[in-house]
């Protein structure tokens, strides 16, 4: 009886004891949605100079042409074919990327225009909101050199183009000279990662990496160099159609190259190639005399896609920090092009005019909570977007100044929303006659996804209309043809409504401020 009285008391014990037992507590699974909504949304801009749209490995255009991180970027993030800049020129793209508005605005409509008083950055919209930002690289803008520019918490820049090896970088006001070898593209990586490096990481970032390469004179980085020696270039079937002498070779041959000639089912209205067009094959600018004659062109095409390997290098880089710092799902990488280049189509080296080479850019977005891997983004987006996209990742409101639209919503496939309705179809462009190559003439164009109409200002030429869908080459101007007046008259007032619409009718006229031994420049310095 005695035992089984202690036995119940013992019972009673224990499950007193279980009953006041502290329960542990499992949070619940925080969904990846989740953990995106409370992590910092930063934010990292990658620019590069010259590079066109499809110089990437995975488009398959250029034989043996290898970039594994931009590929990454395309597969864990979208790829937007139909990317393209308002004006195919280093300064006035890079102010409408910051700006978000068209150089007619800006009015930094050439590489020497100063910046107009009052401009704002979108930078300075994020640095306001809380965010640590920071600039890094080429910024070849109007009158500011290599000055520190508002908007930014650690500046490091270097003046004019700057060159490939031994910079000097102004950081945050400081003249810095770097030597023994030092490969610029590599150098701004490391002090990118560095800055990166000193942050907090419960606070939203946004570091604006823009680099000199892959401008010319393009020099690889050693470890670069003859890569791409033996790699064979296909020559453009329209590089030969300029050319008075339809046998000449450029440069040495190399074993598996395409000596490219117009085939029989291209389509030419050589009586209607614009004269400029035309003469501009044997100038700085063209195939015959290219960079005054410094360099062949086979040479010129392998050194373009070495250079390109240390901007591929430095992406890898940014993703392996991201990775190793926990930072990879909550930033949005964006990789983009200032402008394109030519490589001999019509004839023409560089970028400047309307051709799809020059005006079309690659542009690639990962960002986890925004877009899945390996979308295609079908919609046109242009350099004047970027600036509202970045802000509305951000959670900021777009600037009324701003005459881009944010793309977030077309990241997010969100295609029951306006976005969707009411994004253009079309891309616009703007390019003003410059008096350092005056080869090239001011031109306004529209450019849908089916025409491209350029109306040549200021020249006696003729102005141009393609259809990209039979004539994606653009060698078959159908600015005279019966059937297609109607189409042409048609962008030509769209052309002209825009221009009116954005205040664009008045050309941008600056003083001409540099040292010249041309008579035209005497009392402009």
């Amino acid at each position: 009886m005695k035992k089984s009285f202690l036995s119940g008391i013992a019972l009673v014990l224990v499950g007193g004891l279980a009953a006041f037992r502290p329960q542990l507590i499992v949070p619940p699974i925080q969904s990846t949605a989740s953990r995106h909504a409370t992590s910092p949304k930063n934010i990292i801009y990658i620019l590069a100079d010259d590079h066109r749209y499809d110089f990437m490995g995975f488009t398959g255009k250029v034989p043996g042409l290898k970039t594994p991180n931009l590929d990454r970027l395309a597969s864990e993030g979208a790829h937007i074919p139909n990317a393209f800049v308002s004006t195919a020129l280093c300064s006035p793209s890079r102010a409408s990327i910051l700006t978000g508005q068209y150089a007619h605005t800006h009015k930094v409509v050439d590489n020497f225009a100063p910046l107009t008083p009052g401009l704002k950055f979108f930078p300075q919209y994020l640095q306001k909101a809380g965010y640590k930002t920071a600039f890094l690289g080429k910024w070849h803008m109007g009158n500011t050199d290599d000055d520190p520019q508002p908007g930014f918490d650690y500046w490091l820049s270097f003046k004019g183009q700057g060159v490939y090896y031994n910079p000097t970088f102004n950081i945050n006001g400081k003249q810095v000279i770097h030597k023994d070898s030092s490969y610029t593209s590599d150098l701004l990586t490391d002090y990118a990662l560095k800055w990166l490096g000193t942050l907090d990481k419960t606070k939203p970032f946004c570091l604006y990496l823009s680099h000199k390469a892959v401008h010319a004179d393009f020099q690889p980085a050693r470890r670069h160099r003859n890569v791409y020696k033996n790699m064979p270039i296909q020559y453009p079937e329209t590089m030969y159609l300029t050319a008075s002498d339809t046998s000449k070779v450029w440069g040495e041959s190399t074993p598996g190259e395409s000596k490219s000639t117009p085939g029989p089912n291209l389509k030419v209205n050589m009586a209607d190639m614009p004269n400029w067009v035309k003469q501009q094959r044997y100038s700085w600018h063209g195939v015959d005399y290219l960079y005054h004659g410094t360099i062949n062109f086979n040479d010129f095409y392998r050194q373009y896609c070495e250079t390109l390997l240390g901007v591929d290098d430095s992406v890898g880089r940014v993703l392996k920090w991201l990775e190793e710092n926990g930072q990879l799902e909550n930033t949005m990488v964006v990789y983009m092009g200032d402008n394109g280049f030519s490589f001999g189509e019509r004839g023409l080296i560089d970028k400047r005019h309307m051709y799809e080479e020059s005006m079309r850019v690659p542009l690639l977005v990962r960002c986890p909570a925004v877009v899945k891997g390996g979308t295609k983004v079908q919609q046109v987006i242009q350099n004047v977007d970027l600036a509202p996209t970045f802000l509305a990742y951000a959670g900021l409101p777009k600037p009324t100044q701003m005459q881009g639209n944010s793309f977030l919503p077309i990241l997010k496939g969100e295609k029951n929303g306006t976005p969707y309705r009411t994004w253009r179809d079309r891309a616009f462009y703007e390019y003003y006659w410059e008096a350092d190559f005056p080869q090239t003439p001011t031109m306004f164009g529209v450019r849908t996804s089916r025409y491209k109409y350029i109306f040549n200002h200021g020249v006696w030429d003729a102005n141009e209309l393609y259809d990209l869908q039979n004539d994606p080459q653009e060698v078959n101007n159908l600015i005279r043809s019966k059937e297609h007046q109607e189409i042409a008259k048609d962008l030509r007032n769209q052309v002209f409504d825009w221009l009116e619409s954005t205040n664009g009718l008045q050309i941008p006229l600056h003083p001409i401020r540099q040292k010249r031994n041309d008579h035209r420049y005497k009392g402009n310095y």
